[in-house]
C-alpha cells in the first residue's frame, strides 16, 4: 500500500493518554487526517481505499518503547535479537517506535559508536526507531560532541554509576555531563546503582561459595539502588540539569524520585515489566532458570510491586519501557553456570509490554488512559518525538494498533516472535491482544499475520525532551 492511499478506521474507541471516544480515524499519506463520530455526517462522507473495521475493538496510538538494546555486545557476546528481528517482535506486541542505545567505545568519539548503530539498525527495522547515545568516556572533546549531537536528534544521554571497568562514569564525570546537558537540552539518562560497592559483595558472595544466580538479586542491594538515585539526583541539582531514571526496581528508589519531584524538580523515573510482573522468586528457580531473570537492575522481592504501580499512578514515575536485552539460555546465560557474575545481564520483553500493562488495566491496577501514557505518550514526549509519536490526532504519524481488549493469549517462546529461547511470562495468561498495525499508514500486522519488512522503518531524530 502506498502513503498515497486512505485508509478509515470505522467503528473503534479511540483510546490516548487524554481522551477516550468513539471515533474514526482518517488516515491519509502516512498521518493522521482527521477524527470524527462514528454516526457523524463527516465521518460518513470519508472515502477510502482501505477500511480497518475495529468494532468492539480499541484504536490506539502505536507504542513507544524507549529503551532497548538490540545487538548489543555485553559480557563476551551479544544480545540476541537483531534490528530486524527485534522491531518485528516489536510490532506483533503494537509497539510501532523503538529507541535504542548507540555505545562510546572508551577512548572512541561519541560519533563513531553512534555510526556504528546506524550501521547496524539501517535498512534492517520493521518500524521507525531513534538512538540514545552511552557515554562511556567523559572528557572535552565527547563534552563538545553532546552538543553536536543534540542538534542532530540524538537528545539522551545514558550514563552508568555500575559496571565498573566496562561503561562506569564517577561522580566527577557525571557532573561535567549533566553540565554539557544543562546547557545544550540534552537529558541525562541514569544507570543509578553503586557499582563499586556492588562488585565488593559480588567478589564476597563468589568467595563464600554462592554462586546461583538468586546472589544477583542480593548482591545488587535495593539500599545500592536508593543510594545511587539519590546521589544522581543531587548531581544534577548542582549541574542544573533534569534527570531520568533507568529502569528503577526498589521502593526506596522510588521514594528518592518522589521526594525530589515534591520539590519540583525535574527529574522522571522509568520502570520495566519485570520488576511489576516478576520477583526474586524467578531469580531463584531450581536447575539455574533463575538465570534467564538476570538483569540489572535486578528483580526484587514482590513486596517492591506496590510502590511501583502507586508511583507510576502517581506520575512519581512516568514511563514503563522494557530494557530489551535478550541472551538465551542455551549458551548464552549458560556462561554463568557456577558464576552469576558471568551470566549476561538482560531479558527479552519487546513483544510483551503492552499487553502486560493492559493486563495491568484489566487488574484495576491503571486506567486505560494511563496505559496509553505511560506506554506510548509520555516516552514519546520524554525523548522528543510527540506529537508525531505517541497519540491519535490530526497531523500525527499514523502509527495506530487496532487492539482487542476481550482476546485471550498465553505468553509462550512457542509463539513469541523475539530471537531468543525461553519467554520470561512463558505460560502467563493475558487478556488483551495486537489486531492490526499500521506504521506511518502501511500494515505491519494484518489479522494477526506479519506483512512488513525490514527497511521500512525509518531513523527518526528526536527534539529535546518536552517536559523541561
Amino acid at each position: 500500500m502506498s502513503t498515497g492511499t486512505r485508509t478509515v478506521v470505522r467503528g473503534g474507541l479511540v483510546v490516548t493518554a487524554a481522551d477516550e471516544m468513539h471515533a474514526d480515524v482518517l488516515i491519509e499519506g502516512g498521518r493522521i487526517a482527521a477524527l470524527a463520530a462514528h454516526d457523524s455526517d463527516t465521518a460518513a462522507g470519508w472515502i477510502a481505499d482501505t477500511v480497518i473495521d475495529a468494532t468492539g475493538k480499541y484504536v490506539i496510538p502505536g507504542g513507544v518503547d524507549g529503551h532497548t538494546h538490540m545487538q548489543m555486545p555485553f559480557g563476551g557476546t551479544t544480545a540476541s535479537d537483531t534490528f530486524e528481528t527485534g522491531t518485528r517482535a516489536a510490532a506483533w506486541g503494537g509497539t510501532t517506535t523503538i529507541v535504542d542505545f548507540a555505545i562510546q567505545s572508551v577512548g572512541a568519539s561519541l560519533r563513531a559508536g553512534l555510526d556504528d548503530w546506524h550501521a547496524k539498525a539501517d535498512a534492517q527495522c520493521a518500524v521507525d526507531y531513534g538512538f540514545h547515545m552511552i557515554v562511556a568516556d567523559v572528557n572535552d572533546k565527547t563534552l563538545a560532541e553532546m552538543d553536536t549531537l543534540v542538534e542532530e536528534g540524538v537528545t539522551s544521554f545514558k550514563m552508568f554509576m555500575a559496571y565498573p571497568g566496562v561503561f562506569y562514569s564517577d561522580d566527577g564525570q557525571i557532573l561535567r555531563a549533566m553540565q554539557r546537558a544543562s546547557g545544550n537540552g540534552g537529558l541525562v539518562m541514569m544507570h543509578a546503582e553503586n557499582g563499586i560497592a556492588i562488585d565488593v559483595l559480588v567478589q564476597q558472595a563468589l568467595a563464600a561459595g554462592r554462586t546461583d544466580p538468586r546472589y544477583h538479586g542480593e548482591v545488587r542491594h535495593a539500599l545500592l539502588e536508593a543510594e545511587a538515585t539519590h546521589r544522581a539526583i543531587q548531581l544534577a541539582r548542582v549541574a542544573g540539569s533534569p534527570l531520568y531514571v533507568v529502569h528503577v526496581s526498589a521502593e526506596q528508589a522510588v521514594a528518592e524520585l518522589a521526594a525530589a519531584r515534591d520539590l519540583g524538580l525535574p527529574v522522571f523515573g522509568e520502570t520495566c515489566p519485570q520488576y511489576l510482573f516478576l520477583s526474586t522468586d524467578n531469580l531463584a528457580e531450581p536447575d539455574f532458570e533463575g538465570a534467564k531473570y538476570v538483569c540489572s537492575t535486578p528483580l526484587r522481592p514482590r513486596e517492591h510491586q506496590a510502590a511501583l504501580w502507586r508511583g507510576l499512578r502517581t506520575d512519581d514515575l512516568q514511563v514503563v519501557s522494557t530494557d530489551h536485552c535478550p541472551f538465551c539460555f542455551s549458551g548464552q546465560k549458560e556462561m554463568g553456570r557456577g558464576d552469576f557474575s558471568k551470566i549476561p545481564n538482560g531479558m527479552p520483553g519487546v513483544e510483551h509490554r503492552m499487553d502486560l500493562l493492559h493486563q495491568a488495566v484489566v487488574d484495576g491496577q491503571i486506567t486505560r488512559r494511563r496505559w496509553i501514557d505511560i506506554a506510548c505518550a509520555a516516552p514519546a514526549r520524554m525523548f522528543g518525538l510527540y506529537p508525531r509519536k505517541g497519540t491519535i490526532a490530526p497531523g500525527a504519524d499514523a502509527d495506530v494498533v487496532v487492539y482487542d481488549p476481550h482476546a485471550e493469549q498465553t505468553v509462550s517462546a512457542s509463539t513469541h516472535h523475539m530471537n531468543v529461547d525461553y519467554s520470561a511470562y512463558e505460560g502467563r495468561k493475558l487478556t488483551g491482544r495486537v489486531e492490526t498495525v499500521l506504521s506511518r499508514g502501511v500494515p505491519v500486522i494484518e489479522g494477526r499475520t506479519f506483512v512488513g519488512r525490514a527497511g521500512h522503518g525509518q531513523y527518526t531524530p528526536r527534539g529535546i525532551c518536552q517536559y523541561l
